[in-house]
């Protein structure tokens, strides 16, 4: 939906921008409840988390709005006269936007869920963990964390549901929950948004964003594991 919104903008350099940050740093809603509620636990953590949330907002926005050619151009948005609502209005503007839902995102889930059930069935889902899982010792976390991050790409909520079965089998914990938490945050948007990104900003657009997203998450995971364990930073 965020990625729709981006159409109000004005010129193609924002709305790159725009795309670029909600894939970078802004977490679903069923990612964000999750990752809130695991990291509430210990302010410490939620606030390590946080404020590299924030910081990487701002700073890569404003870089991106440095590097991207263009100009920076005007917003404007017409405010329209403040009614009452009619029933009617309400009801006909609910169908149309649960007609869309049902008839472009449903679809996405459930395309989500088959490649899923594929992917396990063919063994191809067991491949690609066994080539995660070093980098999830690369970024000081156990190697059981590599199928979160898998399931991630198919749907955020999925990544976040594995998460928090991996902190509460004891797995998941203290740092490594802090650095698994802002990497899975920052990770590539979920297929969902992959597909929408591709109609809105274009297949070569949308694969340089991918990739920076990707080789982003990760670098940025691996240096906060670094920073924490240096600083002594317990949680």
């Amino acid at each position: 939906m965020a990625t729709l919104v981006t159409r109000t903008l004005e010129s193609k350099r924002e709305r790159i921008i725009a795309t670029l940050l909600l894939a970078l740093t802004i977490p679903c809603s069923a990612q964000l409840g999750v990752i809130l509620g695991l990291l509430s636990q210990e302010p410490t953590a939620l606030f390590v988390w946080a404020t590299v949330m924030v910081t990487i907002f701002l700073s890569i926005g404003f870089l991106a709005g440095k590097v991207i050619p263009g100009n920076v151009s005007c917003f404007y948005m017409e405010i329209p006269p403040l009614r009452l609502p009619r029933p009617q209005a309400i009801l006909t503007k609910t169908y149309v936007r649960l007609k869309w839902y049902f008839g472009e995102i449903l679809p996405l889930f459930i395309f989500a869920s088959v490649l899923i059930w594929a992917g396990k069935l063919t063994g191809l889902f067991d491949l690609v963990v066994r080539v995660l899982e070093p980098v999830m010792v690369w970024l000081g976390l156990p190697k059981e964390a590599a199928p979160t991050f898998l399931y991630g790409f198919f749907r955020r909520d999925y990544g976040a549901a594995g998460m928090f079965d991996l902190h509460s089998s004891g797995i998941l914990a203290g740092q490594q929950l802090v650095v698994a938490a802002v990497t899975l945050t920052l990770f590539i948007p979920c297929i969902a948004q992959l597909q929408f990104m591709f109609k809105e900003r274009g297949f070569k657009n949308t694969i340089l964003i991918a990739i920076f997203v990707v080789l982003f998450a990760f670098s940025l995971g691996y240096i906060l594991n670094q920073l924490l364990s240096i600083m002594e930073v317990s949680f």
